[in-house]
């Protein structure tokens, strides 16, 4: 059994900025030891960096210590007590909810006798979305020294609470350069992504497709008619407290089924719901009047994202049209520049979405480990590069019609550095 994480203390050692700017670094155990307003106005629009997000996912009990979860959120705040900088940061005493995999990691320590957790965790629980970890003002001057001070301060935290390590999870390109030249251990891995080639509707989507995948398209969508199955698409603010428990209903039968545990409570879809209601999008399928089925998006400025999905039968087809093709309607009716429909599955990729590079960076206290994570992560890179460049050649879209982000991808990906 793990061994349970220390309380929060104050992060000692952190490295502050210079002489006059030098904000205090404190652990909190609850995220509402942040004022919302200033917690959003560092993350930047995000939704799943968002104070509402995170603070009902323990608000509710879902990312709470009965899960795996002890939170430890970092702030820095200035002389005046104002939230200058912050960073999202949990306890775990296991690896669930996490989707960058590291049991072998576990394993290697415990055959050496050694304990992997707790462990720290810089990630919005549950969630494989690549957003913003280090929380600053985008003009604040000092903004890269208040990024070494979270950094500086979570080690600290690894240090004072005994944890074996601190991971880093979905890193934007701009962070893992920073963890990068910190001497980190950076892991690649990909998911699928759709992009939007400012397509008019979905009829101009297909068009850039192979002539074999539109009609694959085109004949799914078709079957879903066929057996009477309608579709609507809702926003937060349009769904009663027992819509809610219809749906996540459909949610927990998707974890009975694969004999999981539904970690996310009805309660915390309400909450959200209520909170963010133009920012999570629901597409609910109907049979004969009766609801059968959903798939719960969330969204910000620009991205659609899929994150769950349920349904209280078997119809043929129906998780391609609510999970993935209404998405994509959405995006293009709404002008969202990309749709991340969840983590893993190559099968997206006849169906529009192609890969995606995705980073986290991982320090080990341990100095062998560390050595051995290095060499791990350098090794695995150059594996996951090549994989990424060899699932390019299953793409449906012509050379011409592939959108510029995804053949930069690919590109660099054939060049052996994604």
């Amino acid at each position: 059994m793990a061994a349970e994480p220390a309380e929060p203390t104050e992060a000692k050692g952190a490295r502050h900025p210079p002489p006059g700017a030098q904000p205090a670094y404190e652990v909190a155990a609850r995220l509402n030891a942040a004022a919302k307003h200033e917690w959003n106005a560092l993350a930047g629009g995000h939704i799943f960096m968002r104070h509402e997000f995170l603070d009902a996912l323990e608000t509710r009990g879902c990312a709470a210590p009965k899960f795996g979860w002890h939170p430890r959120h970092i702030l820095a705040r200035d002389a005046g007590g104002a939230l200058c900088a912050a960073m999202p940061l949990y306890a775990k005493t296991n690896g669930y909810g996490e989707f960058v995999f590291d049991w072998a990691w576990e394993q290697a320590y415990t055959e050496r006798g050694m304990r992997y957790y707790p462990k720290l965790v810089v990630a919005a629980p549950y969630t494989p979305v690549t957003a913003a970890r280090l929380l600053c003002a985008p003009g604040d001057p000092r903004r890269a020294h208040l990024q070494d001070g979270l950094t500086a301060a979570a080690l600290a935290v690894a240090e004072q609470a005994d944890c074996s390590g601190v991971h880093w999870l979905f890193l934007p390109g701009a962070e893992r350069a920073r963890f990068d030249n910190f001497g980190m251990a950076m892991r690649l891995d990909c998911q699928y992504h759709w992009h939007n080639n400012d397509y008019r509707d979905f009829s101009d989507f297909l068009s850039a497709l192979s002539s074999k995948r539109r009609k694959t398209i085109a004949r799914e969508r078709r079957r879903v008619h066929e057996q009477g199955i309608e579709c609507r698409v809702l926003h937060g603010g349009d769904i009663s407290d027992g819509l809610w428990r219809k749906i996540h209903a459909f949610y927990a039968s998707t974890f009975d089924r694969k004999w999981g545990y539904a970690t996310l409570s009805a309660d915390f879809f309400t909450d959200i719901g209520r909170a963010l209601p133009g920012r999570v999008v629901v597409v609910v399928a109907s049979l004969r009047g009766e609801d059968i089925a959903c798939a719960i998006n969330l969204r910000d400025d620009d991205k659609l994202y899929g994150r769950y999905w349920g349904c209280s039968g078997r119809y043929e087809c129906l998780h391609f049209e609510a999970c993935y093709y209404r998405g994509i309607d959405y995006c293009i009716e709404h002008k969202l520049r990309a749709f991340e429909p969840g983590a893993q599955g190559e099968n997206k990729i006849w169906r529009g979405f192609l890969p995606m590079p995705t980073w986290s960076a991982h320090w080990l206290k341990d100095p062998a480990f560390m050595r051995a994570a290095r060499r791990y992560c350098r090794e695995e890179r150059a594996l996951k590069s090549a994989q990424i460049a060899a699932l390019y050649r299953s793409s449906p879209y012509r050379e011409e019609t592939m959108p510029a982000t995804q053949r930069a991808v690919r590109d660099a990906c054939l060049g052996g550095e994604c």
